[in-house]
């Protein structure tokens, strides 16, 4: 059962990470553009404008999605409390897998939001 729990573990780091990452791009963005840190997009660098409307953007949606995928990983993970390490791990994987893929597919309604609020050059609608 100890591998279990340390398994759970580690299948809510990832949305826990998205909930605080959400909070803090929602919040505070990167004052200014660069290309280290942040909702990094050619649309999204654009100007500043852009850059704070992506960022509070997805910072919403990341902060949404990540409660929403600490639940469900939590979920998923109850009825496996007692198998083998084997179901356990394999389990975990998946769920990893599938936040990442959800991270990932995050950046297309962020993208969408800022092509139906911004012109191609950068400027509002």
């Amino acid at each position: 059962m100890w591998f279990w729990w340390l398994m759970l573990a580690c299948n809510i780091i990832i949305p826990i990470f998205t909930v605080i990452a959400g909070w803090f791009m929602w919040q505070h963005a990167p004052k200014k553009i660069n290309s280290i840190i942040g909702y990094r997009t050619k649309r999204s660098m654009k100007n500043d404008d852009t850059w704070n409307f992506a960022h509070k953007f997805c910072g919403k949606l990341w902060w949404v999605i990540g409660w929403i995928i600490l639940g469900a990983s939590i979920v998923v993970l109850i009825p496996f409390i007692f198998s083998s390490y084997i179901t356990i791990g394999v389990t975990v994987i998946i769920c990893v897998v599938a936040q990442c893929a959800i991270l990932i597919i995050s950046i297309i309604p962020t993208e969408i939001a800022l092509k139906k609020t911004f012109f191609d050059d950068g400027t509002r609608h």
